[in-house]
């Protein structure tokens, strides 16, 4: 990967806010729209939308619209690929945890 080039630039500048970090790690485990990540992070749903737009225009993730609503999926393919196990350590670590505890509880309650 050349960094010179300003995709990459792009692409970690995007992964370098917290908040985008843990949206992209909760992207690991399926895509969603806004509501969803917004009642999961217990973020507003300004705050939400503006990251992923970020995370869009880096690279990180792509959208597809369902209905009257837009799920977001991380892209596939290098270099998000190559990050992937180093994502899924964060599960071991705080706020992650606790969002994949929220997570799966949005998930029995029906959403």
């Amino acid at each position: 990967m050349d960094l010179s080039d300003s995709t990459d630039h792009a692409f970690f500048k995007a992964l370098a806010d917290p908040t985008r970090l843990r949206i992209v790690h909760l992207l690991l485990r399926g895509d969603f729209c806004v509501g969803d990540i917004t009642r999961i992070l217990a973020l507003p749903q300004s705050t939400v939308s503006r990251q992923l737009a970020i995370l869009k225009a880096g690279g990180v993730v792509a959208d597809a619209r369902n209905g009257k609503h837009v799920h977001y999926g991380l892209q596939d393919g290098a270099p998000l690929d190559n990050l992937r196990p180093w994502l899924a350590e964060l599960s071991l670590r705080e706020p992650y945890q606790s969002d994949l505890i929220t997570l799966s509880m949005v998930r029995r309650s029906g959403r």
